[in-house]
């Protein structure tokens, strides 16, 4: 028998998504007068990898480049610098056409259900959409969105109606069983609950995490809700300006974090013993984020950070081990 063989060992325990250096800068604005300002740094070196089946959260402030950072992994951003490795295959500079075969392995669920589903097609056509593109004929392609429509909890009766004819909830689940559409392996949740009640959000959570385990997904999934992302991660990535602040798993990083800005985070997150609540210590965060265009020099969070020294604003900290996790801080911890 000729040829290579892999080692299965090694194959199982490879990450499925690795990512390292990525960066995105968009160009300035410009102004009345036609003068470009600074290019912006949304993304500034962001690395991890995630293993098959597994689920990273992606936290951070509304605009600290998490959502960017989700839409470069499914390449509808082409990132400005980096690697993305998919199954050990370099993924951020092929071309669309080269990109195509592996489409069908990453999906993305997007954050307001309604404005990501096209309002003049019908849930038919919205989720075999993915099929038709990749050959499957449209009967088989029907049956198939049928199927998906009840694997997410939705009656396949309604096959034919249009999305303003469905809920919020209801419309996310349309659009989850859109990106199951291919079989994928990696879907890319970018923000998938915070458009919805929250009595909703609990169900569209169980949906995705019995998904999961039934489908063997793995999942980025975006959020600013801590206690959303903590019931559905093995691991957390923190992101403050563009950069990964702290990164480790689930466990640890909630009951001992170590940079200030994921401590300011988690202490907003009400607590259900209202004893527990009174006694623990609020830490309430000064200012708002400074611009990705004009970023502080040093630690970017040094501005509002209350640990904060002189090293702090002149030298910038990497990613080092502190507490079993990684953190980018020159005081981790207490």
């Amino acid at each position: 028998m000729t040829g290579t063989t892999t080692d299965p060992t090694k194959r199982t325990t490879a990450p499925l998504l690795s990512v390292q250096d990525l960066t995105m800068t968009f160009p300035g604005r410009r102004s009345a007068t036609g003068r470009r300002g600074a290019p912006v740094r949304a993304v500034d070196g962001v690395s991890f990898d995630l293993a098959a089946g597994r689920t990273l959260g992606l936290v951070g402030e509304s605009g600290c480049g998490k959502s960017t950072t989700g839409r470069m992994l499914v390449r509808l951003l082409q990132p400005t610098s980096g690697r993305i490795s998919f199954e050990g295959e370099d993924i951020s500079r092929m071309s669309q056409g080269a990109l195509r075969p592996l489409r069908g392995n990453i999906q993305m669920v997007f954050q307001d259900p309604h404005s990501s589903l096209n309002p003049r097609q019908t849930v038919a056509r919205i989720i075999s959409e993915p099929l038709l593109v990749q050959g499957m004929g449209a009967g088989d392609a029907r049956r198939r969105a049928a199927e998906l429509m009840e694997l997410v909890g939705l009656i396949p009766e309604h096959i034919d109606r249009y999305p303003h004819e469905f809920s919020g909830g209801q419309a996310q689940r349309i659009g989850i069983a859109r990106s199951l559409a291919t079989s994928p392996r990696l879907i890319v949740a970018d923000e998938p609950v915070s458009a919805l009640d929250v009595s909703v959000q609990a169900q569209i959570v169980n949906l995705m995490e019995r998904l999961r385990a039934e489908l063997g997904l793995a999942y980025v999934f975006i959020a600013h809700d801590l206690s959303v992302v903590k019931r559905v991660s093995d691991r957390v990535a923190v992101m403050y300006l563009g950069r990964i602040v702290e990164i480790g798993d689930k466990e640890s990083l909630y009951e001992n974090p170590q940079h200030p800005y994921t401590r300011a985070l988690l202490s907003a997150v009400p607590l259900p013993d209202p004893a527990a609540e009174r006694r623990r210590e609020r830490i309430v965060l000064l200012g708002d984020p400074p611009s990705p265009a004009a970023p502080p020099p040093g630690c970017s969070f040094h501005p509002r950070c209350f640990k904060a020294q002189e090293i702090c604003r002149t030298e910038r900290p990497l990613l080092r081990l502190a507490a079993s996790r990684e953190v980018a801080c020159h005081f981790p911890g207490d």
